[in-house]
């Protein structure tokens, strides 16, 4: 299958300087795939130069004549009806794209892709899902920060997103999905937790309860779910963790002439090691839930990130990730009659 990827081409903290290169990157190395760029058309033309002619009718240029700015309200972003955020994502809307890539604004682009998609039947609301590096292959962790307070309803909704999401992606037909939690016992959280995973439990999900956070890259689980506050604070944990390491390791291997050497000789191991870990190769993140694929890039990523946004929006519409869900959801509507009685859960978050 072709894929059809529209890009927001102006977001993110540079722009064009990273998109663009990025997008040439990408049509260079995936001869099936097109993109659609979204943005300032006589910019883009001057940023593709001689490679607009290259790529022909590979490369469709919708232009734009606002722009979201990257510390602008959602309410604001959203009145943008002539934003490049607002047109790539009209191309998903309108089926004339399989998927959408920004790096803009995440609650700018939130917001706007769910009033513009709107949320599959049965889901309440979209999670920030994205794949992380473990000892023995990827975890996909959601929520990361779109919905800071969540019930058990939504926990439960995102454990049946990532469930579907990793079987699509990865081929695994039982994914093993957790919820993160302080402990491993089931006495251990907060009524919140402890509900969400009685409310897993009676699913058709391989769910094997409770994990901690240190269990999340041992490759012990394929999902891990938890609540938009909490995940963002294990993202950016292990995003600084993975930073002093690295700076430890270059401060060590610097010291003197020997370690240097060691440097030297270590080269091949080091970078196995940085390529298993490369945090551009898990830039882009997916907003789950939505009528339509959108993956979000980090606005400060360089052109390597935004290429393996790129990749996953590729990948992910080969897979038919929103069919998957949606066909899962339109075949098990009975798992969202487990949530319909919380009379007991809200009695005790009223004491």
């Amino acid at each position: 299958m072709t894929s059809v990827i529209s890009v927001d081409a102006m977001g993110g903290d540079n722009g064009l300087t990273v998109t663009i290169p990025a997008c040439i990157r990408f049509l260079n190395e995936f001869a099936d795939a097109s993109l659609v760029l979204s943005g300032n058309e006589d910019s883009i033309k001057k940023a593709l130069g001689v490679d607009l002619e290259r790529f022909g009718s590979r490369i469709r240029i919708v232009h734009a004549t606002q722009l979201v700015e990257m510390d602008e309200q959602p309410q604001v972003a959203m009145r943008k009806r002539a934003s490049s955020m607002r047109l790539a994502i009209n191309e998903v809307k309108d089926g004339s794209a399989h998927a959408v890539v920004s790096a803009g604004n995440t609650g700018a682009l939130m917001a706007t892709a769910r009033y513009v998609l709107r949320t599959l039947d049965g889901i309440d609301r979209p999670a920030i899902a994205k794949m992380m590096p473990t000892v023995s292959g990827e975890v996909c962790v959601l929520d990361l920060g779109a919905n800071v307070e969540c019930d058990p309803v939504h926990l439960l909704q995102f454990g049946v997103m990532g469930s579907q999401l990793m079987k699509a992606v990865s081929g695994k037909q039982n994914p093993v999905v957790g919820i993160l939690n302080i402990g491993s016992e089931e006495i251990k959280g907060n009524e919140t937790v402890k509900k969400a995973a009685e409310l897993l439990r009676k699913t058709d999900l391989n769910f094997c309860g409770n994990v901690e956070g240190n269990d999340i890259f041992k490759g012990v689980v394929d999902v891990v779910v938890t609540d938009g506050f909490t995940g963002n604070v294990a993202l950016k944990t292990t995003e600084g963790v993975a930073k002093m390491i690295g700076s430890f390791l270059k401060e060590e291997f610097s010291r003197n002439i020997i370690t240097k050497l060691i440097a030297v000789l270590s080269f091949p191991v080091l970078k196995r090691l940085k390529n298993r870990v490369d945090p551009s190769k898990y830039n882009g993140a997916i907003l789950l839930g939505l009528n339509g694929l959108v993956v979000k890039s980090h606005g400060g990523t360089d052109v390597d990130g935004f290429y393996y946004a790129l990749l996953q929006a590729y990948h992910e519409s080969q897979a038919n990730v929103i069919q998957v869900m949606q066909d899962y959801l339109a075949n098990n509507k009975h798992i969202f009659d487990l949530s319909i009685d919380l009379t007991e859960f809200k009695d005790l978050q009223s004491l």
